[in-house]
């Protein structure tokens, strides 16, 4: 049994929301309610905030990876104090990690352990225009959190080499890597995007001098009218991949799990230019907050704290408490033995409730059990240099069966011999990638890691962990120069001047997380981090809302924000103003 001792009792114990878990959902979701004037009880199991959208150290990130990739678990029962007109039915944790390799190539960053914020939810970005920027704003929780510029964006292309994304018509001349035809088709497919834009912004809705596109070709694949303008395949790709930032390879035919339409397409495309420029201190399209992704979510409980969310950390729950009669739902028991009551419960992705023959009927009435809907494939790694010179931060993506050099070829094929092709040298980064592969690089400047550093976070979906596993290794054996471990540092010893030296890997962790979606009902569950670069999927199951004659964050005045309704212990800093 717990040591109740050291479990201070909650009061009050009746509210209207009890949330379980300090996620970026489950903080979105306790601050909206704060806002709409509900009484709310946050809890979390862990010492910290941010749950699976935490930033980590070295030693915590490992330990928790340890602790939920292990089976299911029921945290330590309390003698049954319920009374005669109550039922219990037990939580449990279910695990989300699995099959992570953790590997060390210098001893020495084991000294640096604690100087880093490592995202368990990364690659993540914020587009400048996206939902998550304008619910920051919305709801003041902008105030808690401050953001950098990404510095460029890549997109691998045939020889292994990094090509600038062009994300601007400024942006369109500048670039060295296009061919002056390419940089003209690049942008007149931009000119006539802005102006269909512009048209349906002005309530157009025939088809114009070209100005709207037409509803065929709207409902259309995204591939097909990109062929239709005749644009070559290496600007499709940039568009497809770099820019709407697609998953899956949209010329695989019925093989392709997700073709994005025309109409999406151009929405995607929409967004990523209306986040150029959109505030003056972040010139490009993607931002990252300093300390990492945990900081966001940190941010709406902050913000749920000023209006009146209560925070009680290291408190796992228990079981939930139905009542007898209809097995409705009634309230939540702590370890600590304590009984709370609320309204609603909402919990996050890695709780589930054990069920038997006797309790099944108990579990479907108030708690929807969703399996796991698809994998993605993570990897961190740590390196003391950037891929490009003088690129602090920046993102990579492999487009789908995007090709690389003949040296890299040669280790990837020493290490997966059945990744032979019958086109000799002309090989994907993986054969049989169906998806992109996506590299956020970040450096000390975004208070991520020692200075002289950098952390880089892969990720791919992908159906099982062989596959995942193959294609994480395939990009790490692209981007890195890897050594066995242990042994000293010769990165750039053994190469010409001439040729560019890739960085050197210090440590690494590699695993497979599971995706599960979120569901409604008397228990809500909040989705697992998915694999977008944003959080806009996310935001649109999260913003569902538990009270629908409330406003989801009414609006408020900024510029008037009350001094009293900021903890003494935050250092406020503006995502920046709109230009």
């Amino acid at each position: 049994m717990a040591d109740t001792e050291s479990y201070p009792p909650i009061d009050p114990t009746n509210f209207d929301l009890i949330v379980v878990g300090t996620g970026l959902p489950e903080s979105i979701i306790a601050a909206a309610a704060s806002t709409a004037g509900k009484t709310v009880l946050h809890l979390d199991p862990n010492p910290f905030y941010g749950s699976h959208y935490s930033s980590l150290t070295l030693q915590d990130l490992t330990s928790f990876l340890h602790s939920h990739s292990e089976n299911p678990k029921t945290n330590p029962r309390q003698s049954d104090t319920s009374d005669h007109t109550t039922t219990t039915l037990d939580v449990t944790t279910r695990p989300l990690y699995s099959d992570f390799e953790i590997s060390c190539y210098d001893d020495s960053i084991e000294e640096h352990s604690r100087k880093f914020n490592l995202d368990l939810a990364g690659p993540r970005v914020l587009f400048c225009a996206d939902l998550a920027v304008n619910l920051l704003l919305k709801s003041t929780a902008n105030q808690y959190v401050e953001f950098k510029n990404i510095d460029a964006s890549y997109v691998g292309d045939g020889n292994g080499s990094l090509m600038n994304v062009p994300d601007s018509k400024s942006a369109v001349f500048k670039d060295k890597t296009l061919k002056y035809s390419e940089k003209n088709q690049l942008n007149s497919f931009f000119k006539l995007v802005q102006g269909h834009l512009e048209a349906v912004k002005s309530g157009g809705d025939s088809v114009d001098d070209g100005k709207i596109i037409s509803d065929e070709d709207l409902e259309s694949p995204f591939v097909v009218f990109l062929d239709k303008m005749k644009l070559p395949p290496k600007i499709k790709s940039i568009i497809l991949y770099a820019i709407a930032m697609v998953d899956y390879d949209q010329e695989g035919g019925e093989s392709c799990k997700d073709i994005l339409k025309t109409r999406d397409g151009i929405d995607r495309l929409a967004l990523y230019h209306s986040s150029v420029g959109r505030f003056p201190n972040a010139l490009g399209a993607l931002i990252y907050p300093i300390y990492g992704q945990g900081e966001l979510p940190q941010a709406f409980c902050r913000r749920a704290a000023v209006k009146g969310c209560l925070y009680v950390l290291r408190m796992p729950v228990v079981s939930l408490l139905l009542n007898k009669d209809g097995g409705t739902y009634r309230g939540v028991k702590l370890v600590s033995g304590q009984e709370l009551t609320s309204h609603q419960l909402v919990m996050d992705p890695s709780f589930t409730i054990t069920s038997s023959s006797d309790t099944l009927q108990d579990v479907s009435n108030v708690f929807d059990l969703r399996d796991v809907s698809g994998k993605l494939a993570r990897g961190i790694c740590i390196t003391k240099s950037s891929l490009k010179p003088d690129v602090s931060n920046c993102l990579v993506i492999y487009p789908p069966r995007c090709k690389i050099d003949a040296v890299t070829v040669l280790i990837t094929l020493l290490k997966y011999l059945e990744m032979v092709s019958d086109s000799g040298f002309s090989l994907a980064l993986y054969p049989d990638q169906a998806t992109s592969i996506r590299v956020l690089q970040l450096g000390s400047n975004l208070a991520v890691c020692p200075p002289d550093m950098f952390v880089f976070y892969i990720s791919v979906l992908c159906d099982d962990t062989l596959e995942g596993k193959k294609l994480l290794h395939a990009a790490i054996d692209c981007l890195f120069s890897v050594r066995s471990p242990g042994t000293t540092d010769t990165s750039s010893t053994d190469q010409t001047e001439s040729t560019e030296v890739k960085p050197a890997l210090l440590w690494s962790a590699l695993f497979i997380q599971d995706l599960i979606e979120g569901s409604m009902g008397p228990v809500v569950t909040t989705p697992t981090p998915d694999g977008n670069l944003n959080y806009n999927d996310l935001l649109g199951a999260t913003s569902k809302k538990l009270y629908p004659d409330d406003e989801f964050f009414p609006e408020t005045d900024n510029t008037n924000t009350d001094s009293s309704d900021k903890p003494e212990d935050v250092d406020d800093s503006e995502v920046g103003q709109e230009s």
